[in-house]
């Protein structure tokens, strides 16, 4: 019976029918996402990555686990097929942190001596038009500090490039979005993550019934710009930080798309400035977006609004 899928659908059927019940699958890569596309349709390559680190930061931190699975896609967000999968350790050169050991699993004894391969992993790179991860935030910066090839393509995000709050989630950690969408699996080791993203990108979303990778390739092209709130007077600070703004250390600023620069402005002016100010912008798009090359400070040159 155990081995019987027709037995376990009827079971799970059962289950969820009392109302008392609610059955997650575990996570099996499949086979095929999709048959293979006609020849009128062109299939992309994506990158899905996940790092395990020392810690936050990627300026002192340490990759100590890269996972890498690339994967069939088109332009309108169907998933065809799990391609090739990469897992490497590589020795931080310092003891692993003992939190680390105990979120990841990952032991001074794994890495010992370990290298990331990396003609393999540029390999991978270059055949990709999109690389995804969840929190790209985070992983960006240790890749293109350790691995320069991941600074040259486009970039998404699953955890913000999705609209996950509108479509009814109250969070958008990996591991709860996956129990969410009906899906259980082992978490925190890289290429599992990278796994459980791609399977999460499939499924539809439950409001708008959108392919979830859909909503993050149109989010990711998205032309975009960092509008800094130059020479703000202090007494505003509390009125920008309500708003979304960010503090530099010199500067507040905030991430906006396009067609919201012009508007964003004009708040700006009529609830900051009292008056006409031209505010200096940086362009933002897939290629810089989420990495550490976006200034904290608006260059001499911005363009402004």
């Amino acid at each position: 019976m155990d081995d019987d899928p027709h037995e376990l659908e009827r079971m799970r059927e059962a289950l969820e029918a009392s109302g008392r019940y609610r059955v997650l699958e575990r996570y099996r890569r499949p086979e095929r996402y999709l048959a293979a596309p006609g020849s009128d349709v062109e299939v992309l390559t994506g990158l899905y990555v996940d790092v395990e680190t020392t810690g936050l930061s990627s300026d002192t931190d340490r990759i100590i686990e890269l996972g890498l699975v690339a994967f069939e896609f088109d332009r309108e967000g169907h998933i065809y097929a799990i391609l090739d999968e990469l897992s490497a350790f590589e020795d931080p050169g310092a003891p692993v942190p003992e939190e680390i050991t105990r979120i990841t699993g990952i032991t001074d004894a794994m890495v010992e001596g370990n290298h990331l391969p990396e003609a393999a992993i540029e390999a991978l790179v270059e055949r990709a038009q999109v690389i995804i991860a969840h929190n790209a935030a985070f992983d960006r910066p240790f890749l293109e500090r350790r691995l320069p090839a991941f600074a040259e393509h486009a970039w998404a995000c699953s955890a913000h490039d999705v609209p996950w709050y509108a479509e009814g989630f109250e969070g958008r950690k990996l591991e709860y979005l996956a129990m969410k969408q009906g899906f259980v699996y082992d978490g925190h080791r890289a290429t599992s993550d990278c796994l459980a993203g791609i399977h999460l990108l499939s499924l539809p979303l439950p409001r708008s019934g959108r392919r979830a990778l859909d909503s993050l390739l149109e989010r990711a092209r998205r032309m975009g710009g960092r509008l800094y709130a130059v020479d703000s007077p202090f007494e505003a600070k509390d009125r920008l930080k309500a708003r979304g703004y960010r503090w530099s250390g010199r500067v507040w600023y905030k991430d906006l798309p396009e067609e919201q620069l012009a508007s964003e402005a004009d708040w700006l002016r009529h609830a900051v400035y009292g008056g006409p100010q031209r505010l200096p912008v940086f362009p933002l798009n897939a290629f810089v977006r989420y990495s550490k090359r976006i200034p904290d400070t608006p260059p001499a040159n911005a363009p402004r609004v």
